[in-house]
Order: C-alpha cells, then sequence, then structure tokens
C-alpha cells in the first residue's frame, strides 16, 4: 500500500515533519514501512512553457522549438515529439545545454512519463493552463499485512489520523456531508441479504461529460501505482485511496429499470467484467444487477455492459458496504484480486459509503464542469447497534504494559485517535469504540492495550521478564521413560519417524486386522486416513516403501500409542515402539540378529523365543521377546510379499517393558579373585534352540558359574545331518578364592555328563 507524503500533508496541514523522519514514526507506532521513494523530481523546476516556433531540423525527425517561459525567460530546445507545434502550451524543464542534430538545445520539453505525472510517452504534454498541484513528492510503502486489520488504513484520510494523533496535530476532514441532498432518489435499491450487504448507497448525475482527468489527479494516482483513466473512474479511485472506500459508476442509459438489486447470482449466470473476461457465475457469487441481468460482481470488478465510455452523460454512482467473507470467496473462486475487493475483505466500515458520496459530489464539480446532481440518495441499509462501551481499569493497563501511564495521558491518547473516553468510577475509564475500528480491530480491553502502547512508544517500556512463580511440574515415568527409549534407539543409529495416528482399510487388512475392529474418524481428513490404527507397523511399512525408493539400507523408528476400541468407553490407549532395519541385499539374517541387539540395549537379558508366524510376518523368521517373565513383543522379518528386500522388524509394548523394568540397580563388586574359562561344543538337533541349550549348561554348572555367552554354531561335516554343534564360553569363580583347578574340572565333567544323560553329545 502506497501512501503520498504531500497527499497526509494535505489532510494535516500543519505536518512539518520530514517524509523520512515521519516514515520512522508510521514504522514504530502505526505499521511497519517498506520503504520510501522520491516521485516528480523534475516538478519542482517545471513551468508552463508556449512554443511560439517550430523548424525542422534536415535530416532529423527532431525539431527546433523556441519557447517563452516565464521563469526562465526565452529558450530554444530540440523536440522529437509529434505533437510539439507552434502555439501549443507544453511543460519546459531546465536541465542544461546540449547538442542535439547540430542544434544547442537548452532544456527540454517534457512529456506526462518523464514528469511522473502520468504513464503518457507518446508526446509531450499539453497544458491549458498553469502546472498547478504537480510538485515533487515521496511515497511511503507501508506491508500490507501490517495493517490487515485496519481497514480504516486502506486510505489517505486514515493514515492522516494516525500522523495527526502521533504528532499532536490537527486532523482535517475532506467531506462535507451537508452535500448530500434530502430530496427523494430518482432509483431504488433492493438487498436481498442484509448479512452480505449491510449498506447500499447510491446517487445519480446527469449532464456527465467524460474527459481526461486534470494533471493533478492524474499524478496523484499515478504516483501510488494506479493508472488514469478519465475523471469519472479517477475520481472513484481517488476516492478510495483518500477515504478507503471502493466506489463504482455505471452508465445509467445501460442500466435496465429504477432498481438496482443486490443478489445472490443465478447459478451458470454469464457476467463480462471490465477487465474482458467473461465468468459464469455460482450461487455463492454476489452480484448487483438491473432488472435484465448482473451489472457487477459485488465489491470485485464493475461490468462491461453498463461500462462509463466516451459519450456517458448520466451515471449511477454506487458506495457500498460488503460482507468481508462473501468478498474473499468470490474474489479466491474467481481468482480476481483487485483493489477494492482488497479493502472489501478488510470488513469496510458501513457508515463511510456516504461520506464517500459526499466527496463525490464536491470533486465533480471540479472534474466534469456543468455536472448535475439528480434527486436525492438511495440507502438501504442493515440497522447496526453501535458497539458496547469497553471498560478499561488503569491499573489493569498499569499491568499489562509493565508501565505506568497517567490517567490523563490514556485519556489523551485515546481521544487523539478517535475514542470516546468518560470515566467509570476510580481508576477506571469506559471507551467508546470509533465505527471504522469496530469493524473485527477493536472489541476488548486488551486491544486498546495496543492503541496506549504504540502511541507512548514501546520502545519507551523497559524490558522486563515476567514475575510469575514457577513450579516444578511432577515427575512423569512414562514421558521419561519414552525419552529414554528414544535415546537408547538414536545412539544405536535409529532416526524416528512419525506418522499420523491414522491408517487406510487397504494397510490395516495387509496387517491382518479388519476395519470394523477400529475406532472409526467421524470426519476423516483425507479419503484414507479414515481408522485410528490398532497398530504402529503398517505405518512404519509404509516408511519403509517410500525410503526403499531412495536408500538401499537405512534403519527407523517410531513411538506412539496403539488405540484399541473398547465395548464400553472410550478406546483403550496403548504406548508400542515399532522399529524396522531394512536391506536392499542379503538374506535378512544379519537385519534380524542387530535387531536383537537392539532389543537387549533396551531389556538387558531378554530371550526370543520362535512363534507362529502372522499373516504379515516371513513365515520361518517370528519370535516373541520374553523379559522378566513377561511377554514384551515380538521381534520379525516382514513377509516379503509386503516388501521388497529384507525389512527386520520390532514390535514392542512400552507399558509391558516400562512395567517390568528393575525399578533399582544394586551394586555388585568386582571380584576380588580370577576367574577360570573355558569352552564346551554341543551337538544338537538342528532346529533346537541355543538357549534352550543354554539354559540346561546354566542349570547344570551350579552356583560357580559366572556366565555363559554363546559364541559359536556349525553345521557340516564330520557333524551327521540335521545336527548342528552350538559352542559356548562357561565363566567359572567365587567371590571367596580362587578356584583350584580341580574343581573346574569337576565342574566341567559334570557338565559333560549331565548334557550326555539328556541325550547330547559333545565335542571336545
Amino acid at each position: 500500500m502506497k501512501f503520498s507524503y504531500n497527499w497526509i500533508r494535505e489532510l494535516v496541514p500543519s505536518l512539518d515533519t520530514p517524509a523520512r523522519q515521519l516514515e520512522r514514526l508510521i514504522t514504530m507506532r502505526t505499521a511497519e514501512c517498506e520503504g520510501i521513494e522520491e516521485t516528480g523530481g523534475l516538478l519542482g523546476q517545471a513551468v508552463a512553457a508556449r512554443i511560439v516556433s517550430v523548424e525542422p531540423i534536415p535530416g532529423s525527425h527532431n525539431v527546433k522549438a523556441g519557447i517563452q517561459t516565464g521563469r526562465y525567460g526565452d529558450r530554444v530546445v530540440v523536440c522529437g515529439a509529434p505533437n510539439c507545434r507552434a502555439g501549443m502550451l507544453g511543460v519546459y524543464v531546465p536541465l542544461g545545454k546540449k547538442v542535439i542534430n547540430g542544434v544547442e538545445s537548452d532544456g527540454m520539453l517534457a512529456s506526462g512519463a518523464e514528469l511522473g505525472v502520468n504513464r503518457d510517452s507518446a508526446g509531450i504534454i499539453e497544458l491549458t493552463g498553469e502546472l498547478v498541484g504537480c510538485t515533487p513528492d515521496n511515497i511511503v510503502e507501508i506491508d500490507n499485512k501490517s495493517i490487515t486489520h485496519r481497514p480504516d488504513l486502506w486510505g489517505h484520510y486514515g493514515m492522516a489520523r494516525e500522523v495527526a494523533a502521533i504528532l499532536r496535530q490537527p486532523l482535517r476532514d475532506p467531506v462535507q456531508p451537508s452535500l448530500i441532498p434530502t430530496e427523494p432518489a430518482p432509483i431504488q435499491v433492493a438487498i436481498e441479504d442484509l448479512d452480505l450487504c449491510p449498506r447500499y448507497s447510491a446517487l445519480v448525475f446527469d449532464n456527465v461529460i467524460v474527459q481526461p482527468s486534470p494533471l493533478w489527479l492524474q499524478y496523484r494516482l499515478t504516483a501510488i501505482g494506479l493508472n488514469p483513466k478519465n475523471n469519472i473512474v479517477d475520481m472513484t479511485n481517488f476516492i478510495m485511496s483518500e477515504l478507503a472506500q471502493p466506489m463504482h459508476a455505471f452508465d445509467r442509459d445501460l442500466l435496465h429499470g429504477d432498481t438496482i438489486f443486490i443478489r445472490r447470482a443465478h447459478e451458470g449466470e454469464y457476467f463480462l467484467a471490465l477487465n474482458e473476461q467473461d465468468f459464469t457465475l455460482h450461487a455463492s457469487n454476489l452480484v448487483i444487477a438491473d432488472a435484465k441481468s448482473a451489472v457487477a460482481l459485488a465489491g470485485v470488478i464493475g461490468g462491461m455492459d453498463s461500462a462509463i465510455a466516451a459519450g456517458t452523460t448520466r451515471i449511477v454512482l454506487e458506495s457500498a458496504c460488503f460482507n468481508a467473507s462473501s468478498v474473499r470467496r468470490t474474489s479466491s473462486a474467481l481468482k480476481l484480486r483487485t483493489d477494492a475487493s482488497m479493502r472489501f475483505e478488510k470488513s469496510q466500515d458501513p457508515a463511510n459509503t456516504v461520506r464517500g458520496l459526499a466527496r463525490a459530489v464536491e470533486l465533480l464539480q471540479e472534474l466534469s464542469p456543468g455536472i448535475r446532481l439528480v434527486g436525492g440518495l438511495a440507502d438501504q441499509r442493515k440497522p447496526v447497534p453501535p458497539p458496547a462501551p469497553i471498560l478499561l481499569p488503569l491499573d489493569w493497563l498499569a499491568r499489562k504494559l509493565g508501565k505506568d501511564v497517567g490517567p490523563g495521558e490514556v485519556r489523551d491518547i485515546l481521544q487523539r485517535l478517535a475514542f470516546g473516553v468518560s470515566e467509570h468510577g476510580p481508576q477506571a475509564f469506559s471507551v467508546t469504540v470509533p465505527s471504522w475500528r469496530a469493524t473485527k480491530d477493536v472489541s476488548v480491553k486488551d486491544d486498546l492495550v495496543e492503541e496506549v502502547g504504540r502511541m507512548i512508544g514501546y520502545d519507551s517500556i523497559a524490558p522486563q521478564p515476567p514475575s510469575v512463580l514457577t513450579t516444578v511440574p511432577p515427575a512423569n515415568a512414562e514421558r521419561a521413560f519414552h525419552a529414554h527409549v528414544r535415546a537408547m534407539f538414536a545412539d544405536q543409529g535409529f532416526t524416528e519417524v512419525y506418522n499420523y495416528s491414522f491408517v487406510a482399510e487397504a494397510d490395516a487388512r495387509a496387517f491382518g486386522m479388519e476395519p470394523a475392529e477400529h475406532v472409526t474418524v467421524a470426519n476423516p481428513i483425507a479419503p484414507n486416513q479414515s481408522l485410528l490404527r490398532m497398530s504402529l507397523l503398517p505405518e512404519l511399512r509404509s516408511n519403509v516403501l517410500e525410503n526403499s525408493k531412495h536408500f538401499d539400507a537405512f534403519r527407523i523408528f517410531e513411538i506412539g500409542r496403539e488405540i484399541h476400541k473398547q465395548p464400553q468407553g472410550l478406546p483403550c490407549e496403548i504406548p508400542h515402539l515399532a522399529a524396522a532395519i531394512y536391506s536392499k541385499d542379503g538374506d535378512g539374517a544379519a537385519g534380524l540378529f542387530e535387531m536383537k541387539r537392539t532389543a537387549g540395549c533396551l531389556m538387558p537379558g531378554a530371550e526370543t523365543r520362535p512363534c507362529t508366524a502372522r499373516p504379515y510376518e516371513h513365515p520361518v523368521r517370528a519370535a516373541e521377546i520374553h523379559w522378566q517373565g513377561v511377554v514384551a513383543g515380538r521381534l520379525f522379518e516382514l513377509h516379503p510379499s509386503l516388501a521388497e528386500g529384507r525389512t527386520a522388524m520390532l514390535d514392542l509394548d512400552l507399558a509391558v517393558v516400562q512395567a517390568a523394568a528393575p525399578k533399582e540397580l544394586r551394586y555388585t563388586p568386582i571380584r576380588r579373585y580370577p576367574s577360570s574359562a573355558f569352552d564346551l561344543s554341543v551337538v544338537a538337533r538342528e532346529r533346537e534352540l541355543v538357549g534352550d541349550l543354554r539354559d540346561a549348561l546354566a542349570a547344570l554348572a551350579g552356583p560357580l558359574l559366572e556366565s555363559i555367552v554363546y559364541q559359536r554354531q556349525y553345521a557340516g561335516p564330520p557333524l551327521a545331518e540335521g545336527t548342528k554343534s552350538v559352542s559356548f564360553r562357561l565363566t567359572l569363580g567365587s567371590p571367596e578364592r580362587t578356584l583350584s583347578s580341580e574343581e573346574v574340572a569337576e565342574v566341567r565333567a559334570c557338565l559333560i555328563d549331565g548334557m550326555r544323560a539328556r541325550g547330547y553329545d559333545l565335542r571336545l
């Protein structure tokens, strides 16, 4: 949003603060400025000049022009404009002497584009009188996001009100409400839904002359980024930029009937916009219509069928207030964003419609001499009760701000911003909100804190941390345990993933779970996320499938909750850990053993015992994990039909693991006496469990056994087919003495005899 310094100065007549200093004040007190740009620099030296003679320059399209200026006297310039002719009045700028085509040119005759007055570069400016209302200006650009809640700041008058409040200077209101006549209106207004259009006002003019706008108006609009068109359209853009009130003019002779309808579009209704785009409308679009068809998209753009043209002699000038959400929906649906729609989307003040028309009456007298106002105001509105006063306790205000502000200063600040302030008991004000701040901007006392704070300057408030007493929250054992599990798996090289608590029906069925067993989501965020998950595995498998497209090997894990439907009451939520180790190549055995080792880091001494595979598990690579006498989870390889490559997976019930974990650690002193170790290799059946063999040896070894560790296993010659040799290292010791070789030999012999008695052979 661009603001003209000169324009603001017209509304704040006492303003003498330099533009760049004012820019900083606006940034600190009102809205963030993005920069300042000088425009019309040549206008400071430009003067009107009469062309008295024009001579062709041989061999060139340029001409030698003799001119008369009041300030600079007679000059000779070289000009290449096609409209340069004797007798015309142009604009001269003294830029120094320069030889062009062998002729000395003293300055130049300027075009509108060169002066910054408009975008016309086809020829030099043709004046009808003196060059008035065009002086160098500074354009302050405001970040739109910082004023999105301030519809009043989308016009120069609103910004001027802020400047006047900041600098404690008087504000000039450019509007004369008395210019609105009280006679009956020549047209009628019919609003179908007052919630979509809280107010619609219109005036009718005849004896209109459509012509180019005077240079001051072209310059004013060009400086803030608008494109001048003609006096009528430029007038509406001027008022929009001054009062933040969008307006539109219809050619009265092109309207059918004497009633303007504000209604929803008919489904499939055709509309041709001013930008020559045609649209097929939906019933959600609000339109302005005559007795025949839609003539404008409410709050967005006018239509070609009623557009102002050079031959227009009668106009209907509308000034309305539309529902912000309705305008936004229409603008977004049609992908059509205009200066008007951007303002209506901010919730305009309904009281501003008649002010805009009053301003138009004054401007049109100058822009279209002889214009005549026909009848009075056509106006329909929704009764809007005034906003309730806001109680503002001053001690509360001081606590919120972190600074004591005297009652007199608070009153002065709010009144300068046009709030009504009255006493409400000791140390409290009753504050009434002006209509232009009551449209979704200021509604509670916290909003008033911001008004006072920004006007005294936030930099005047000493930073101070809040003096809020804090207490240590009670310990959460589950959270601490999950953090420990998370850290442990991360230390083992796993990457944590986060998935939604939803699962698709197809994924649930792939893991043998019926959708009917799940809790169903009433309003799913996506069609494939309609069930609350009963297991973390389906989504972890999706993570594996996605990552396998980019990596040949990886390891991931997730901590989350399984959600199980209950016959009555709320679902049961069980914390689980699911982990996966993926490898594109190999037979998968390494991944399973690595996952088993990782599980052992969390549950020291945990055992894996083969079990019947579930549908999603490899038929011969599935096991339960036993720890501290309970089943803590499962270790398995994902079924080959569910993923390419090899995926070892771990699924742990963290509630069981946490409950089974030892609650205290006991210190065991280092043994003072040396221990003795030896290896034994037991020949067993090929499918016999190593854990069963280890347990049998441990039972036979007796109290002197310190540890028994699996070493390796072997199958092949000279062993019989269907058998294997399993090697263990046994360590014996005593806390009281060093064992003799005879004692070690006795335990070893007991182990050999005991295993042979159980039907096992040993390799000695």
